[in-house]
């Protein structure tokens, strides 16, 4: 299975069902994970990754994912994804983005993710502009 769209679907099929340690496999011991928006939050190897899924598996025992739109060119695979789920709090969970995956060998190498969490409350266009260039709310 080196065909980015085959790794990308299975990570799909085992991240929906729950299964840590098969979700863990499809990343390569090296794996690299960037995200652009929030360049803190990288980092280095798959031990991060079991750690963060454990801890989502956990917090969001309902979680689903589904990847609404996906391109692949060589060994890179851009998909749009979509994650639902209650927390155990009550409180409704759900994000949506994009992530890029880099496969080799059959194993997820890197990602730079821009998955962020659903925003439904935080104004129109006009909203978010002026706050993003005025640090103010219209």
């Amino acid at each position: 299975m080196n065909d980015p769209r085959s790794v990308i679907d299975h990570l799909v099929q085992v991240t929906n069902d729950h299964d840590l340690n098969a979700l863990v496999d499809c990343f390569a011991p090296d794996y690299v994970n960037q995200t652009p928006a929030h360049p803190a939050r990288g980092f280095l190897g798959r031990d991060q990754v079991r750690r963060n899924w454990a801890t989502i598996f956990a917090g969001v025992p309902d979680l689903s994912v589904r990847v609404v739109a996906a391109a692949s060119d060589g060994d890179e695979a851009w998909t749009e994804w979509q994650m639902a789920g209650t927390r155990v709090d009550g409180q409704p969970h759900a994000m949506a983005g994009v992530i890029v995956f880099v496969v080799r060998q059959g194993l997820i190498s890197s990602g730079r993710f821009y998955l962020e969490p659903l925003d439904v409350s935080s104004g129109n266009a006009d909203t978010a502009v002026d706050r993003l260039i005025n640090g103010s709310a219209s």
